[in-house]
């Protein structure tokens, strides 16, 4: 009987939050917190599925065609694309999801759930197209957005997915850049308050993109991609008041996020610099796209004030999690400080390689 384990891991963004649904590029970092799914053939038509950590378990019947399917239920989701590329069970696996995630705090669970899905469907029942990282990314992403019409970008897939601290450029020119420059000190924290995730992500990218509209509407050849700080003032003058907050967050988010990716790519970038940017796009979060919450305010001070080289929230916002750089030896400190002023937990993290298959066995029942 065959035994599968496919492991994915979480992701935290450093810089780009807000950014991928614009088609602007993102850093993103996947940490050593992750989904593990085993399975185990069991003989049947069925695919018993045990979700222990919130108690909830599903039963699928292979045979059974799928016409209707509820959003936000991204395994079936999943199925369906992977069978429009060949992949079709054909055999029964009972099956354990598990991991250490925070469930609804900005570090990806439902995308890794679905990547660690994905792979064990492809494991398991094979596919009529070469399988790569890029191509699980791209399944995961078509299954959790594209086919449900969810207004998030490529950036949660693709990191898990490929792994390491990786440069994604999200527009129609679709390209990655694996930063292999080493990253110490990186410490979640949870606030322990669900972040907002489609709501608050469909409102900022419709008001988003109705201020970029605004501007080509009088300068025809305007592409938000090539919008420079300096010229923030100029374009302004043609987007109403009520909007020139998210107009002006999509280009300073841009412009941090590409000096960042400036000093990745250094022989030896400054981490100081680098924690230093991602506070400046806290600040861009917090007072121009207003997606903090006051306790995420104050485990950020915190964090600051026990000696972070940077630290901001993650994700959509209302709520979720934060991610702090800290200098080499300050790490307990900082995260001792962020635990006290009010936090649910925090934690260090390491650079995790990515998605993959850890096992895949045969075992022979003897009688």
């Amino acid at each position: 009987m065959k035994k599968i384990i496919s492991i994915a891991p979480g992701r935290t963004c450093l810089f780009g939050d807000h950014q991928d649904y614009l088609g602007l590029p993102i850093i993103a970092c996947a940490i050593s917190r992750n989904i593990k799914l085993e399975a185990v053939e069991n003989g049947s038509r069925v695919l018993n599925i045990d979700k222990p950590d919130i108690n909830e378990k599903r039963v699928f019947d292979i045979d059974k065609e799928i016409y209707h399917i509820e959003k936000g239920d991204h395994l079936l989701f999943a199925l369906r694309v992977l069978k429009r590329y060949g992949c079709i069970p054909n055999k029964g696996y009972d099956i354990r999801i598990s991991g250490n995630l925070p469930i609804n705090a900005g570090t990806s669970s439902s995308s890794a759930l679905v990547v660690s899905w994905v792979q064990f469907l492809i494991e398991a029942f094979g596919i009529n197209v070469k399988v790569t990282p890029e191509f699980i990314s791209q399944i995961a992403y078509e299954a959790e957005v594209v086919e449900q019409g969810a207004p998030g970008g490529k950036m949660d897939q693709y990191s898990i997915g490929l792994g390491n601290i990786l440069y994604l450029e999200t527009g129609d020119n679709f390209s990655y850049d694996t930063i292999n420059t080493p990253l110490h000190g990186i410490i979640i924290g949870e606030s322990g308050i669900p972040k907002e995730t489609v709501g608050l992500l469909k409102e900022l990218k419709e008001k988003t993109w109705l201020a970029i509209h605004s501007v080509k509407k009088e300068l025809k050849d305007f592409d938000i991609k090539y919008a420079q700080e300096s010229d923030l003032k100029n374009y302004l003058n043609y987007v109403p008041d009520s909007l020139q907050n998210y107009f002006s967050a999509a280009v300073l988010n841009h412009e941090i996020t590409k000096k960042a990716y400036l000093e990745f790519k250094k022989p030896s970038p400054d981490i100081k610099k680098i924690g230093t940017l991602m506070s400046a796009h806290h600040n861009v979060l917090k007072n121009l796209l207003k997606i903090t919450v006051p306790k995420i305010d104050d485990m950020i001070d915190a964090a600051l004030n026990a000696g972070a080289l940077g630290a901001k929230i993650v994700g959509s916002g209302g709520g979720g999690s934060i991610v702090v750089l800290a200098p080499l030896g300050k790490e307990q400190q900082i995260i001792d400080h962020i635990k006290k002023s009010g936090a649910k937990d925090a934690y260090q993290v390491s650079v995790d390689p990515g998605a993959r298959i850890v096992s895949t066995l045969k075992t022979v029942n003897v009688s």
